[in-house]
C-alpha cells in the first residue's frame, strides 16, 4: 500500500441504530491512518438519502447524533451506479460526478446495512465492501435463521423458538403457551432482524409476554425467544476470510439487568473484562467455535460471536455472530483485538486488506464462470 488507498465510510442509516452507527462512524474515522487511506465519510439520512462527503464530513467533526440533511444543502446527494459505475455525486442540474473509491466500509448497523441490502448494492456498483457478503450478511442477521444453521452444524445453542407477526395474529394464545412451556421463564423476547439489544425485553411470566412480544414487532416482522441462560456473557473477535482468526473473548459485566441498548450505548457504566474470567480450556472452546460459527453463516472480514458460559456446568452456549459490530469507544470488537496484539489502526488496515482480497477472489470466480 505505497498509495493512499480512498475508503468511503458509510455511517447513519433507517435502522433504530442510527445513532450507534455515528458513534462508530467517528471511531473509524478517528482510527484509520491518514497515510495509508483517504477516508470519504457518506452519511445516510433517516429516509435514506446518501449526503454528499463534504456534509458528511461537517457531521462527524461536529456532535451530532444523527445524520440530517443540511440547512441549505440543495438536492446534492449520493446514488449507486449499478453495472460497474460506482458512486456518483447528483448535484442539482450539474451533470452527474463520479466519486472514486477503492472500497466501502460500513458501520450501517441493523436494517438495510448489515442484512445484505447493502452489499449487494455494492456488489453490483463493483465496490469491494468490509465485511461479509449478501449472503452471509442477510444470514448472520436473522437470529432465527443463524441458530437453525449453527444447530445443523452441531454447535451449542439454548433453547429457543421463533414466530412471524402472522402467526402470533392468528393464534397468540397458542404462541404464548407453546413459549412458555418450551421455554418456561425468564425468557427473552426479541427481533429476529436486529441489533445493539433494541426492543429486547426480559419477562419473568406469563403476564409480560404480550407487551413484550408487542415491543419485539415494532422493530421486526419476526420474534425470537430464548430460554434466559444463567452464565457468564462472553463475546469473540473473528477476523478473516477463509482462513479466520479468534481473538482472546472477552466478557460483559453488564451495569444493568441484562446488557441492554442503555448499558451498551448510553450509561457507559457495564464494564469489558478482558481477558474473559473463564479457564482456559473454556476460553479455547469458546474461540474455536467462534470460527465455526463464522465459517458456518459464511462471513467474511469480521464478525463478533456472542456466547454464554453456564453456571455451574461451564458448558459453552452460542448466542449470536454480529457481522458488522460497533466501532465506538467502548466496542468490543475492537478492544478483543488490541488485547490480543492487533491495534486499532492496524486491525482497520487488515479489515480493508481483506476486503479488496475476497473482491479480487470473486471477480476471479466470476470470470471462470463466464469464460
Amino acid at each position: 500500500m505505497s498509495a493512499r488507498l480512498t475508503v468511503g465510510l458509510l455511517f447513519g442509516g433507517a435502522s433504530v441504530e442510527h445513532e450507534v452507527s455515528v458513534a462508530s462512524a467517528r471511531g473509524v474515522a478517528r482510527g484509520l491512518d491518514p497515510g495509508r487511506f483517504e477516508c470519504i465519510p457518506i452519511g445516510v439520512t433517516g429516509d435514506g438519502r446518501w449526503l454528499p462527503p463534504e456534509a458528511s464530513r461537517a457531521i462527524l467533526g461536529g456532535s451530532e447524533a444523527r445524520v440530517e440533511r443540511p440547512a441549505g444543502g440543495g438536492d446534492d446527494r449520493l446514488v449507486v451506479d449499478p453495472g460497474g459505475g460506482g458512486l456518483l455525486l447528483l448535484s442539482g442540474r450539474d451533470p452527474a460526478r463520479p466519486v472514486p473509491l477503492d472500497v466501502l466500509f460500513p458501520v450501517l448497523h441493523g436494517w438495510g446495512g448489515e442484512d445484505g441490502r447493502l452489499q449487494g448494492a455494492m456488489d453490483l456498483a463493483g465496490i469491494p465492501c468490509v465485511g461479509a457478503g449478501v449472503l452471509g450478511s442477510a444470514l448472520g442477521m436473522d437470529k432465527a435463521v443463524a441458530k437453525t444453521i449453527f444447530g445443523a452444524r452441531g454447535l451449542p445453542v439454548g433453547p429457543w423458538i421463533a414466530f412471524s407477526h402472522e402467526d402470533y395474529r392468528s393464534a397468540p394464545a397458542e404462541i404464548e403457551r407453546r413459549l412458555a412451556s418450551s421455554l418456561g421463564f425468564p425468557v427473552f423476547v426479541k427481533p429476529s432482524n436486529g441489533g445493539s439489544s433494541v426492543g429486547i425485553t426480559k419477562v419473568g411470566g406469563p403476564d409480560g409476554l404480550e407487551a413484550a412480544i408487542d415491543a419485539a414487532f415494532d422493530c421486526d416482522l419476526k420474534v425470537i425467544a430464548e430460554a434466559a441462560i444463567d452464565g457468564q456473557e462472553v463475546e469473540c473477535a473473528v477476523l478473516g476470510n477463509d482462513r479466520p482468526e479468534a481473538s482472546i473473548p472477552g466478557e460483559i459485566e453488564p451495569s444493568r439487568e441484562f446488557y441492554d441498548y442503555a448499558a451498551k450505548y448510553l450509561d457507559g457504566t457495564s464494564r469489558l473484562r478482558i481477558p474473559a474470567a473463564i479457564p482456559a480450556a473454556t476460553a479455547e472452546t469458546v474461540r474455536r467455535i467462534a470460527v465455526e460459527a463464522f465459517l458456518a453463516l459464511d462471513l467474511a472480514g469480521m464478525a463478533r460471536v456472542d456466547f454464554f458460559v453456564e453456571r455451574p456446568t461451564g458448558k459453552v452456549l452460542l448466542n449470536e455472530a454480529n457481522t458488522l459490530p460497533g466501532f465506538t469507544g467502548i466496542s468490543m470488537y475492537p478492544k478483543l483485538w488490541e488485547a490480543s496484539g492487533l491495534p486499532y489502526p492496524e486491525l482497520l488496515d487488515r479489515l480493508v486488506r481483506l476486503a479488496l482480497d475476497e473482491a479480487s477472489s470473486v471477480r476471479k470466480r466470476a470470470t471462470r464462470l463466464r469464460a
